[in-house]
């Protein structure tokens, strides 16, 4: 059985601290409804997705132009069996410059392969941290969807 975290990885022009900025504007990339404050350490905030999902995270790592991290504190995914699925999983950017560029490693440690959720969520994060992430780094543009 595979048990790997979910990762995606991609490069920008952009400078570690400008895509380190754009990752703690969370209300311009992750698409929903996000309560409380999200860009320091020990920060706490509530994200909702319509009827489907409803997390709350703490800023547990917070390196200026390296690293961000978030522990799922709870959670609620009503599209699976466990609806508690993500409870305990950490959320992770990690931001380093390479070859002229800035690249973004992005690791939901903990959402393994083997969960329910794993396909519907990864392809998710895909969608969110290749498109509105990449997005709100490259061009400035917020994502203007909501829950």
């Amino acid at each position: 059985m595979n048990t790997r975290d979910f990762t995606t990885t991609f490069s920008v022009d952009q400078s570690p601290q400008q895509v380190f900025d754009a990752i703690n504007d969370v209300r311009g990339w992750w698409a929903g409804q996000i309560a409380g404050s999200t860009d320091k350490l020990g920060d706490e905030f509530t994200y909702r997705y319509k009827d489907f999902h409803t997390s709350k995270q703490r800023v547990t790592e917070f390196v200026p132009g390296s690293k961000v991290a978030w522990l799922v504190l709870e959670s609620s995914l009503n599209f699976v069996e466990d609806r508690h699925e993500w409870n305990g999983t950490t959320i992770v950017f990690d931001i380093a410059k390479r070859g002229g560029r800035t690249e973004v490693t992005f690791t939901h440690a903990g959402l393994r392969s083997h969960h329910q959720c794993y396909r519907d969520c990864s392809s998710a994060w895909s969608s969110l941290i290749n498109g509105s992430l990449r997005t709100l780094i490259t061009t400035g543009e917020r994502s203007q969807e909501e829950a």
